[in-house]
């Protein structure tokens, strides 16, 4: 078990929002991809590694009020597409503030906090979410 958790948590893109760039057309995917759906085999060799800057606009969102454990402390919780400033949309949690704050278009960054733990002294899971700007 030690190993495992430790391989997630030296992993290069455990705490990084890390894409992947096709050198053919330019296009930024997150998660990263090994080929570009669009150019195919163009992109063969071509997809590069670029450090995303975490910072997006609110494409939609929902409040979520009926919480599955282990997440029950977290009522209710804010859901949203953002759409960051290099391209990809992607799915995260919008925290630090209350519901009614949240509006399609409002700026948003990064934060990385505690996702969930494996029992009371188990392992403490960390990801990616996003706070208003």
């Amino acid at each position: 078990m030690g190993e495992v958790s430790r391989f997630w948590r030296e992993s290069v893109h455990r705490y990084r929002l890390v894409a992947h760039k096709c050198g053919n057309c330019m296009k930024v995917y997150f998660p990263p991809r090994d080929v570009c759906p669009i150019c195919h085999r163009e992109s063969i060799g071509k997809m590069k590694e670029e450090q995303l800057s975490g910072k997006g606009e609110i494409e939609s969102f929902t409040v979520v009020h009926e919480v599955p454990s282990p997440f029950t402390r977290q009522r209710p919780y804010i859901l949203a597409i953002i759409k960051l400033d290099e391209g990809p949309s992607i799915t995260a949690q919008v925290v630090d503030c209350d519901p009614g704050e949240v509006e399609i278009g409002k700026r948003v960054s990064t934060v990385f906090r505690k996702i969930a733990q494996q029992g009371e002294s188990g392992i403490i899971e960390y990801g990616y979410k996003f706070v208003l700007d």
